[in-house]
């Protein structure tokens, strides 16, 4: 499976903010840090805020930050909250068709192949993720499938 790039740097921001829960990280910091269009990053955790994942505060001192603790968010929560209404195929889609129906019987396989791959993700949590709290600026090639 590929994750967009919304899911990519959502992850980022969760695992920089996971490595100092008690701080608040301004956009303009991670989107730094990782190389990151601050207005996508903006886009990014306004969901995750909406949703409850962060809290964001104004202000001098301001910024976002976990809204719980790191080994209480899931990492599957957090993929399928940003990669909602992307659906893995066309025809898994709220409008999607399928051109092979009714014999196709790669559909049902791609189905389980998703939900083993969503499985996965909800055995971690973002704890389990989290960037060590002194690391250096990271490579551009380094995502979150980098980190192990």
């Amino acid at each position: 499976m590929r994750l967009t790039s919304f899911t990519d740097y959502g992850l980022r921001a969760l695992m920089r903010m996971a490595s100092a829960p008690d701080r608040a990280f301004t956009t303009t910091e991670i989107a730094e840090e990782f190389d990151l269009s601050r207005h996508h990053l903006n886009k990014i955790i306004q969901r995750l805020a909406r949703h409850g994942i962060v809290t964001t505060r104004r202000g001098a001192g301001g910024g976002a930050m976990l809204a719980r603790p790191a080994a209480e968010i899931g990492l599957g929560e957090i993929v399928r909250l940003l990669e909602q209404d992307q659906a893995l195929v066309d025809c898994f889609g709220p409008n999607g068709t399928c051109c092979v129906m009714p014999t196709c019987r790669l559909k049902g396989r791609l189905h389980a192949a998703e939900t083993a791959f969503m499985a996965e993700l909800d055995r971690s949590t973002l704890a389990d993720i989290a960037l060590p709290a002194a690391a250096g600026v990271p490579h551009r090639s380094e995502g979150p499938a980098a980190v192990q």
